[in-house]
């Protein structure tokens, strides 16, 4: 098979290493370079199929004594991958872009919240960039929407108000958490930066090395909740 979406030397890998997707090198990427992850950390993971993102989570927390927990959400029914995976990883099946805040806040350890959110949530890709990058919006809102509640701190929410969908001031990540969103690159996604710098300690982009040359993928990384 030739081709962008050929086997790849990141298929191999994954492969060769028990993941289910070569997705799972973006994510050790990113935990490399910002280390959001750590002992005893909860995850909530949107979008969450294949699985790979669930494994490197999984394997990010360390070893089982040190506790954490990893949820993952996905329209489709999955179990959890049986490589790399423990019994701190869980998977829902449900429509994140039906799922209030306090739906969301209610798996996570003592419904407290998480202190890690990722979304590598993609639309069905059709080739009309303009389709694709405002489909990938929409859900890269919802993520946040569901992150940081209406935030109403410093400039104007507008940007979420489609999404307030209850009556809840607070999203389901804990103040000094991190979220990890997935966008399709357009002239909307610094609106995305605009938003998350006032709300949190930093606020970074990524293209990791993963990433088909042929993608529109970057990855919007946010550090610290205010």
């Amino acid at each position: 098979m030739n081709g962008p979406w050929a086997p790849d030397f990141f298929c191999r890998e994954a492969q060769r290493l028990g993941y289910v997707a070569r997705s799972a090198f973006k994510l050790l990427q990113i935990q490399t370079q910002f280390k959001l992850i750590g002992a005893g950390a909860s995850v909530l993971d949107l979008g969450c199929a294949p699985g790979a993102w669930l494994q490197v989570a999984c394997r990010s927390l360390g070893p089982l004594e040190k506790g954490g927990t990893v949820v993952g959400i996905d329209l489709k029914k999955m179990n959890v991958p049986s490589h790399h995976c423990d019994s701190r990883v869980k998977t829902i099946c449900a429509d994140v872009m039906n799922l209030r805040k306090d739906q969301a806040r209610a798996f996570s350890p003592q419904g407290v919240g998480f202190s890690v959110v990722l979304s590598d949530m993609c639309p069905t890709i059709s080739g009309i960039t303009t389709k694709d990058a405002a489909l990938s919006c929409e859900l890269g809102k919802r993520a946040l929407s569901l992150a940081v509640g209406k935030a109403s701190n410093k400039i104007s929410s507008q940007f979420l108000d489609s999404f307030e969908d209850d009556a809840s001031d607070n999203g389901v990540l804990r103040r000094g958490g991190d979220i990890v969103i997935k966008l399709l690159e357009s002239e909307d996604t610094e609106a995305f930066a605009k938003f998350c710098k006032p709300r949190f300690r930093k606020v970074s982009w990524l293209r990791p090395k993963a990433t088909r040359s042929c993608s529109k993928e970057i990855y919007l990384i946010c550090q610290g909740l205010r």
